[in-house]
């Protein structure tokens, strides 16, 4: 096992490595001032909502890496070019389909190896921490990327509330999986429900977010809606979508498309352009909306720009075998 994924073993322990992560926040922010205001001025287009869906209360995260200078996705990219396999596998299948899938009421249960299991309602969650802006970067495996503003907050505060037992090591996250109303999970193509994982560490870093929005408002159904999993760096299918169950165990998930295509799709799935995907290079990416499918690739950043942030989670770690 990696020495990451053992030190953890106490909630004693987990509260030490929040306060830590704080301190360092506060540090990396105070050094910042003097950039803080060219980052809010280049932040300013997200505060532009596109008035679709409900408005979500929310301030400019102080989290260190969690605020991307650069230029935003259109909403309208962003919403319309996704991938969701539950209702098929274009892009634009999501937004065509997922009108059929019923938002409310919502239930998410946790399970598994915590002091305080149980089912907990989506206003409950909403109202569990205060919501933030994070400005990420997306990178999807398939080698195009965005850059979106989402609203919500660390899952960190959700996992001290459920207070994980000292034997928890990783968390599973579990998304809906309705035939009625996504057609796509009436195919086979994965096994359904969708499922992913992280580990302990992983999901406890303050990046690690759990949203409920994005662009100002509440989630789309095609997004993800109405919360979703967003670690900015990892390859996207690790941001399980429309979640119903996070479960806390002390085996390594198997996530849905590890399951399906072990060669091609590993448990951690960090964004790592040195290690080439099976069937096409990891070292560029498309950005969409930026003139269309011609143009000019840009150069993949290592754990997708956040490697100051994360990259002592997997100090000691061979990147090319734990991909």
């Amino acid at each position: 096992m990696h020495p990451a994924s053992s030190e953890i073993t106490s909630l004693a322990a987990y509260r030490s490595r929040r306060e830590m992560m704080r301190l360092l926040v506060r540090g990396v922010a105070g050094a910042a001032l003097a950039g803080r205001a060219c980052r809010d001025a280049l932040a300013l287009p997200s505060q532009a909502q596109p008035g679709v869906n409900a408005s979500l209360a929310h301030v400019t995260s102080s989290v260190s890496g969690a605020m991307s200078i650069e230029k935003l996705t259109s909403y309208k990219d962003a919403s319309t070019y996704n991938n969701f396999y539950e209702f098929g596998t274009d892009k634009a299948d999501p937004a065509k389909y997922v009108s059929a899938m019923p938002t409310s009421p919502w239930t998410v249960e946790i399970e598994g190896l915590v002091n305080k299991p149980g089912r907990y309602d989506l206003q409950d969650l909403l109202k569990l921490s205060a919501q933030e802006e994070r400005i990420y970067r997306l990178r999807c495996v398939e080698g195009w990327s965005m850059v979106m503003p989402w609203v919500g907050y660390s899952l960190s505060e959700l996992i001290f509330k459920v207070e994980p037992q000292g034997s928890a090591k990783y968390l599973e996250f579990v998304t809906l999986a309705a035939p009625k109303s996504m057609p796509g999970v009436r195919s086979q193509g994965l096994s359904w429900p969708y499922v992913e994982g992280l580990r302990m560490d992983e999901a406890m870093h303050p990046l690690t977010l759990l949203a409920f929005g994005m662009y100002g408002e509440a989630l789309p159904k095609q997004n993800g809606a109405p919360l979703r999993l967003v670690v900015p760096w990892k390859y996207g299918f690790k941001g399980a979508k429309s979640l119903v169950k996070i479960q806390f165990t002390d085996k390594r998930p198997a996530a849905a498309w590890g399951r399906s295509a072990p060669r091609e799709y590993g448990f951690y799935a960090n964004v790592n352009p040195l290690v080439d995907h099976p069937r096409w290079s990891q070292g560029t990416e498309r950005r969409i909306g930026q003139s269309g499918l011609f143009a000019k690739k840009r150069k993949t950043l290592m754990f997708n720009g956040d490697e100051a942030q994360v990259g002592q989670l997997y100090a000691g770690m061979d990147l090319n075998k734990f991909n």
